[in-house]
């Protein structure tokens, strides 16, 4: 979204601070790319990756100035998909220049798996998970669909070749769901056509010195933490081909005694999600 965070890089000199840093590492001028556009080249999963990147980061530093309690006292973390590799930076896994690094990689190798099969992500709403998978299976025929977003108890996105996609929103609205969102992202992230990908992330990533989280980070792989930095690794590379499990996730965290949540980033996404998994949860959102 053009304007993400231009009011976050104007009134927080941290934030400010890390566009300033990314668009030196990067080569080109992020905050201007962030604040003006074109909307064209900041939707593209190269460009997109890096943004959303560096303004969850941005968000993040907000808070920290504003109420630097809340930072000091946060015991555990999660991101959906890139918002993965934001807490993986606040959790101290990685630092701030490595995370940039392997983000823009990973943005730029899931855009050539997508150039090489046109694909898409569908978002379905009313129907549960058995349903949705057997809405993949009587649409995928000879394509591939799969379910990429496990995201809340009526809300999951499915993946998969363009045709199949068109099949399964049609299908879905004839099998009971409430409504039925294609999405504009580059192809069928979190499913097997990212083939590609996962392995050149997994080149990139060796290269990276990850260390044991201060705090919890739960994976979006298996919706459970962990502190050895070979196995996050290795989840990391996974997490590219197979399904998020964030309302797991979510409700893995809750289990534990969670009730006070904090979104950091553009949207407002997450905090909707939770209060269709828990209401009893508080969420509040720092946005980009």
């Amino acid at each position: 979204m053009v304007g993400m965070g231009k009011r976050l890089a104007e009134t927080v000199p941290a934030a400010r601070r890390l566009y300033d840093r990314a668009s030196q590492l990067l080569g080109y001028d992020l905050a201007k790319l962030c604040f003006e556009g074109p909307a064209e080249q900041l939707d593209s999963t190269v460009c997109s990756q890096p943004a959303i990147f560096v303004t969850s980061l941005a968000a993040l530093e907000a808070l920290r100035a504003e109420s630097p309690e809340v930072v000091l006292s946060c015991e555990a973390a999660a991101g959906l998909s890139l918002g993965e590799y934001t807490a993986m930076v606040f959790a101290g896994v990685m630092e701030f220049e490595e995370g940039l690094m392997v983000v823009q990689q990973r943005g730029a190798a899931m855009q050539e798996a997508s150039d090489r099969t046109p694909s898409g992500m569908v978002t379905i709403l009313g129907l549960e998970r058995v349903q949705v998978e057997a809405l993949c299976q009587k649409a995928r025929q000879d394509d591939i669909l799969e379910i990429a977003n496990l995201l809340a108890p009526d809300t999951i996105v499915i993946s998969g070749t363009n045709a199949a996609c068109e099949r399964a929103a049609e299908m879905a609205l004839s099998m009971g769901a409430t409504k039925v969102v294609p999405l504009a992202v580059a192809g069928a992230f979190h499913t097997r056509i990212m083939h590609p990908a996962d392995q050149r992330l997994a080149e990139v990533l060796q290269q990276v010195r990850l260390r044991r989280p201060r705090i919890p980070v739960i994976s979006n792989v298996d919706a459970r933490p962990h502190e050895d930095p070979e196995e996050i690794r290795q989840l990391l590379i996974r997490q590219v081909i197979q399904p998020v499990l964030w309302e797991e996730s979510m409700r893995y965290l809750i289990s534990q005694g969670f009730t006070q949540f904090y979104e950091v980033g553009p949207g407002r996404v997450l905090r909707g999600l939770l209060k269709r998994i828990d209401r009893s949860v508080t969420c509040h959102n720092v946005s980009g």
